[in-house]
């Protein structure tokens, strides 16, 4: 896919008024599910605010439990729905980006409900894997075999929270949306973005670990029998933070907390390795093996990023960023709103 030298800088602000503790808060998809229900019947923006700021107790109270009985009867329907998979329907909808900015779900306090499980790497066993694809654009293959050694790989992309830590401990800059030298209010489990590789290579350092190869985070994110997708390959917007499933809301997106989505995870139980940001690697952006199609990008000019994120860019005719094997490559120094990273080691 071609080079993104621009991404429009997004407004950052997020309705806020809601900090529910973190203790009460339920589990991402019952909330998750319980917001887009709401969608459904409340579709003036200032209404759904109040009903998510001021009502949402309530309402949650029949979402979370799918009993209907306890629900208005015009919420009824909607309630019993809440106990499925996604099926609403899909709304073509041009949203107003900075109308729609803060209507994000889910919603954190500004403590991580994860605590220390966000520390956790994954072995990736040694071995061959299949690497890329003969079937869609140029830079993605041909489709090869790829022998690595073990390694370990972050089970989460790295959040906000932990950002913070790297950044008061070197006192670095930080990201561009920050305020207070802190994340924005409810962000603590979500990935963190507006970073660039140097600023991810600096906290992998940091942490004793480093960036993962391209073909290791393939590995990680697909692992040995070449699907297309971390959990197979059929497409499911119910099972990744992508464009589609925002269309399918009728809202503009935004990034979700990580491992927000259990039935996404790879093979190895590595989480969002489709959708919610790309992730920044190590290597450079080069032709694979055996791939004959000239491009003036490839070499030792910019870097390759990985698994797609929340944002459609449609608007620059970059494809669908969804599989596993599709590639994206920028300049070491761009940052944005979708691009974050996760870290890996090797099995030493």
């Amino acid at each position: 896919m071609p080079p993104l030298f621009f991404f429009p800088a997004f407004i950052t602000l997020i309705f806020s008024s809601m900090t529910v503790a973190e203790e009460s808060q339920p589990p991402a998809e019952k909330y998750v599910h319980s917001q887009q229900q709401c969608i459904r019947c409340h579709d003036d923006k200032a209404e759904l605010q109040q009903i998510l700021t001021v009502s949402l107790g309530k309402c949650q109270s029949c979402h979370e439990t799918a009993t209907p009985d306890k629900a208005p009867a015009k919420h009824q329907q909607s309630v019993r729905e809440s106990s499925t998979q996604l099926d609403i329907p899909k709304r073509a909808v041009v949203p107003n980006r900075k109308a729609d900015y803060g209507m994000r779900y889910p919603l954190y306090a500004q403590r991580s409900r994860l605590g220390d499980a966000l520390n956790k790497m994954i072995l990736i066993p040694a071995g061959e894997f299949i690497m890329g694809t003969n079937d869609r654009l140029p830079d993605e293959g041909p489709e090869h075999i790829v022998d690595l050694p073990a390694f370990y790989i972050d089970q989460f992309e790295v959040t906000n929270l932990q950002y913070k830590k790297f950044n008061d401990a070197t006192r670095g800059r930080s990201p561009e949306h920050w305020r207070n030298r802190t994340f924005p209010p409810g962000k603590a489990d979500h990935p963190v973005v507006y970073v660039s590789w140097k600023n991810a290579e600096a906290y992998c350092h940091w942490a004793g670990k480093r960036l993962p190869t391209d073909a290791e985070w393939e590995k990680a994110a697909r692992g040995t029998d070449g699907r297309m997708f971390p959990w197979g390959d059929e497409f499911d917007t119910a099972k990744a933070n992508t464009p589609v499933r925002w269309q399918e809301i009728g809202v503009f997106g935004d990034t979700t907390p990580v491992g927000a989505f259990e039935a996404g995870k790879s093979p190895y139980g590595v989480y969002d390795m489709t959708g919610n940001v790309w992730e920044w690697t190590a290597s450079w952006y080069k032709a694979y093996p055996g791939n004959t199609t000239a491009a003036e990008s490839y070499g030792e000019r910019y870097k390759t990023l990985k698994g797609g994120s929340w944002f459609d860019c449609s608007f620059y005719k970059c494809g669908i960023s969804a599989p596993v094997f599709n590639r994206s490559f920028f300049a070491k120094k761009v940052k944005n709103d979708s691009f974050g990273f996760r870290c890996a080691k090797s099995a030493e």
